[in-house]
């Protein structure tokens, strides 16, 4: 059974950072394409950024890029989201997704992913 766990989420102020991180089971974890996305109340998932199999290839939505970074490491089934210079418009639910295609990271929509997680919580106050 796959699961995809995601910790990491919290309250910050404006300017603040946050690590996000996402454990994996169940799956051969270096074979899959790694994305974080999120989603605010009544709107859309939203595509954040996405990490090919070996690490080395990344992907950012304009919105993040400059602020987030993505990593993972295969040895720990982990994939991880640090987030600085934190906006109030960064406040959503934070999906951890897992898609069986790659090796390199691309942009997917939400119905290309195999696996999710069960989202954390980040809230960013003014």
């Amino acid at each position: 059974q796959v699961q995809l766990v995601e910790s990491g989420g919290g309250s910050v102020q404006a300017g603040g950072s946050l690590r996000l991180s996402c454990v994996a089971s169940g799956l051969s974890f270096s074979s899959y394409v790694m994305a974080w996305f999120r989603q605010a109340p009544g709107e859309e998932r939203q595509f954040v950024a996405t990490i090919g199999w070996g690490g080395g290839s990344t992907t950012y939505a304009d919105s993040v890029k400059g602020r987030f970074t993505i990593s993972r490491d295969n040895a720990k089934n982990t994939v991880y989201l640090q987030m600085n210079s934190l906006k109030p418009e960064d406040t959503a639910v934070y999906y951890c997704g897992a898609a069986r295609t790659g090796p390199f990271a691309v942009q997917l929509n939400p119905t290309e992913f195999d696996h999710w997680g069960q989202g954390t919580q980040v809230t960013v106050s003014s």
